[in-house]
């Protein structure tokens, strides 16, 4: 007889990793998840600081536009 106020035992899931596309456990017992490794994690932090990573910008440019007789 099971108790069905006990919620069930978590499963950690598996999940691709976002640098080497290896499998990466996503649990708490993985301190770099999403990524499989500190390798994996130390990449993907470089990428983004060398700025091999960028958002869209959607500021205008810094050219004038209209009429130019009217600026």
């Amino acid at each position: 007889m099971s108790d069905s106020n006990q919620p069930e035992a978590f499963k950690p899931r598996q999940v691709r990793c976002p640098a080497c596309a290896g499998n990466s456990l996503y649990s708490p017992s993985n301190p770099y998840r999403p990524f499989c490794s500190a390798r994996c994690k130390g990449v993907d932090l470089g990428a983004w600081a060398s700025e091999e990573f960028k958002l869209p910008d959607n500021t205008p440019p810094d050219e004038p536009f209209g009429d130019p007789r009217l600026q």
